[in-house]
């Protein structure tokens, strides 16, 4: 029996078939599929064309049809956001079209390959049916080399009426970028500007130029606040709260006592720096009255309980976790949580009803923990005072807020910290004296100081406080064998120590090979070296020899603090993972029924992650903002000679970090002049060949500046050879008669 022809198709089963069978949408396939033969060929072809040129069909490929506005089935993307479930959000990595491109999810359960902000993956698409989503769901094929991002910051600067370029604010990248006029996007000259990067090379004479579009315009570069919003836009800080998050945060009801547990009566403090935006803890001690603690002593840590305002699965919460953390500039901060919770009803403010998840702490005359107890409470913060009040008022020196508080409230903490001194020293956490500059701005909003941070016993005591109150919450979580949101420091990898042996034993500092590395280790070392020539080296290597901190729902201690387990549990104003552990803290004691919720746990190891990535993010775009700061307020200083350290040895030259400002640059070895220089990787340094001066990490350097570009936060340095002239050759530190391998010649 002859086979029924199927009948010709109309403009509808063609765009069918096209979505169905993606990967075979050519006109061969179309003609197979129904049975199409000779005129018909024909009447198929026009057919075709008609749709193409009424925008229904589009023909990417010389021979693939796809459906006008919709992705090929197979395609490149490019990372550029993350949801608050861990979720990705992608775009095509090619997309010249001044309509948004379509939404594409790369959801967070898709293990294939590990992908974060900026990466680029092969990816195949379906469309997303999910409750009435638009656009598509993408499934990872494979994960590409890293490429430089298609968005890009910049300064835009017009050449002529029809031709502008941008130099972009990132000193890595040396490029230049060509906009033609009809994609200037109304910016003007001088501007901080946003562009998007066009497939392709430009053929003209700006052959070398990188084509590209203004997606969007900031503001003129000479307005102070463009330093922090360029680190700021650059790396994705979300700086705005839609309408849904602001709402809730407006919504949210002032504190009232219920069934919680009344601590107004206890005259907890705040102790915060003088600039603070939110007051996230507030401390009290005493010694302890029971007759079996003689010499012990009963401290309460009171946290905001953000926990109540940010429940699992609001607007509030999906903000909150997609920041992951508040990020601070010298000019502002970039809060995760709106101003009506951040520095409102979440802030423990002097003299105001907060609710609280406070915790008490027993111990005993040697400053070990006996016992805690969290409750959930209720509680007014008797003072707001600064560190500087604080400690002032402890030495003598009591300010009239201070005054009633000295004896009730002040010295018991001091005395009950001399008693958590003891613990501390006991378990021996890592010493590391890292200097810090704080920036000072004037009302304009440029610097017009920057200063060295003074270390208070204030801050330590406050720290050592915070610090308790972290150990609690984890050990109470694993004790009810609940989730948790560790704060984990691993021990350094074994490469790392086996490369900081070899260095040490340079020095006649021995680490012996498979020594159980401990932070006591690194300690003794440091005691070893202080006030002598090597103590700059040495401590930057051992300080370079550490982890990273970060996040995980599996406890692998923290080697810094010295501590088998560790959360972080007293600041969820300004951090995601603090949230989290309130949660727990919540369901696990069962205080309510806002606790962290199964979806919070299932995706622990996620979140993790995120947050971890969204600290370092903010910690790039801290760094970057001060970078750009700095090198702003020494623009007006070209020329002139300053003291440093060298803080970083590279075969192209040497980093330099000032001792006044802390800005920190680079000295190009071509511009080290009157001999050849033989660089040393292993020891850190630079040999001159003929005069056998040595350059090291550590050593102190008198240099003069060159160029300082606040734009890139770029700082370039001369070295004062002539201040060099009175430094006799010299036994480079650690290093043994060993020729260096490698050299690089002026």
């Amino acid at each position: 029996m002859a086979q029924k022809k199927a009948p010709f198709p109309d403009e509808a089963q063609i765009l069918e078939f096209i979505r169905e069978n993606p990967g075979r949408a050519s006109k061969r396939e179309i003609t197979r599929a129904f049975q199409i033969k000779g005129e018909e060929k024909i009447k198929l072809k026009k057919l075709l064309r008609k749709m193409t040129l009424d925008g229904k069909l589009e023909k990417p490929h010389k021979s693939r049809l796809q459906v006008a506005g919709e992705l090929p089935p197979v395609l490149v993307v490019e990372i550029f956001s993350i949801d608050p479930h861990g979720d990705l959000t992608a775009r095509p990595q090619n997309w010249d079209n001044d309509d948004e491109p379509p939404k594409i999810l790369i959801y967070a359960h898709d293990k294939r390959n590990k992908l974060g902000l900026g990466d680029h993956a092969l990816v195949r698409l379906t469309p997303n049916k999910d409750r009435g989503e638009t656009g598509y769901v993408a499934k990872v094929i494979r994960k590409l080399e890293k490429r430089q991002s298609t968005q890009i910051m910049g300064i835009f600067r017009s050449d002529d009426e029809n031709i502008a370029f941008v130099n972009p604010t990132d000193k890595k990248d040396r490029n230049q970028y060509l906009i033609p006029k009809n994609d200037w996007n109304d910016a003007k000259d001088g501007e901080l500007v946003l562009i998007q990067l066009k497939p392709g090379r430009q053929r003209s004479r700006h052959m070398k130029a990188k084509p590209a579009k203004v997606i969007k315009s900031f503001g003129s570069i000479d307005d102070a606040r463009s330093i922090s919003l360029i680190a700021i836009i650059s790396q994705g800080i979300a700086t705005e709260f839609s309408e849904d998050v602001i709402k809730e945060a407006n919504n949210s009801e002032a504190a009232i006592l219920g069934n919680r547990t009344d601590l107004r009566e206890i005259p907890l403090i705040t102790v915060d720096p003088s600039d603070a935006r939110d007051h996230d803890d507030a401390i009290w001690a005493e010694m302890d009255s029971d007759p079996e603690n003689p010499g012990g002593c009963h401290i309460i840590i009171a946290i905001a309980d953000v926990a109540h305002y940010v429940q699992s699965g609001t607007a509030l919460d999906r903000e909150a976790v997609k920041r992951g953390n508040s990020t601070y500039f010298p000019d502002r901060v970039v809060p995760m949580l709106p101003e009506s919770l951040s520095n409102g009803l979440c802030s423990l403010h002097e003299n105001e009803d907060r609710y609280t998840v406070a915790v008490h702490i027993w111990f005993d005359n040697r400053g070990k923990k006996r016992r805690h107890k969290f409750v959930r409470g209720f509680m007014r913060s008797h003072a707001s005072l600064s560190y500087e009040e604080f400690q002032n008022a402890y030495e003598g020196i009591v300010s009239e807020r201070a005054a009633p508080l000295l004896d009730t409230v002040i010295n018991p903490l001091y005395q009950a910290y001399d008693i958590l001194s003891k613990g501390r020293n006991f378990r021996e956490p890592l010493e590391l004296n890292v200097p810090e500059k704080k920036i000072i701005l004037n009302d304009d909003g440029h610097i017009s100081e920057i200063k060295e941070r003074v270390s208070l016993e204030a801050h330590r005591l406050v720290e050592e406080f915070m610090i308790q109150a972290n150990v609690a919450a984890a050990e109470q979580l694993e004790s009810k064998q609940a989730a948790c949101m560790y704060r984990i420091h691993e021990q350094p990898s074994l490469e790392k120590i086996e490369n900081l042996r070899t260095f040490l034993e340079s020095f006649d500092y021995p680490l012996s090979k498979g020594q159980v590395v401990k932070p006591n280790t690194f300690n003794n070392i440091l005691k070893q070296v202080k006030n002598t020539a090597h103590e700059n080296v040495i401590s930057t290597i051992i300080l370079r020899t550490q982890m990273q901190a970060q996040y995980s729902p599996e406890n692998q201690g923290h080697f810094g603090l010295s501590l088998t387990r560790y959360a972080h549990f007293t600041s969820p104003i300004r951090r995601y993972a603090d949230i989290l552990v309130h949660r727990a803290l919540i369901k696990a004691l069962k205080l309510g029924k806002d606790g962290i919720s199964n979806y919070d746990i299932g995706n622990m190891a996620e979140t993790a992650e995120h947050i971890s990535n969204m600290e370092r993010n903010s910690m790039i775009a801290e760094r970057q903002s001060t970078e750009r700061y700095i090198a702003n307020y020494m623009s007006n200083k070209i020329d002139e000679e300053f003291e440093g350290k060298i803080n970083g040895v590279h075969k192209a030259g040497l980093f330099i970090t000032l001792n006044e400002t802390g800005g920190e640059g680079f000295i190009p070895i071509s511009s080290l002049y009157g001999d050849y220089f033989h660089y040393d990787k292993e020891h850190h340094l630079l040999e001159g060949e003929h005069s056998r001066i040595i350059l090291q990490l550590g050593d102190s350097v008198s240099v003069r500046l060159r160029e300082a570009n606040p734009v890139s936060g770029g700082l370039i340095f001369e070295l004062l050879h002539d201040k060099l002239s009175n430094q006799k050759p010299r036994k480079a530190a650690g290093k043994k008669g060993r020729r260096p391998r490698k050299y690089k010649r002026n």
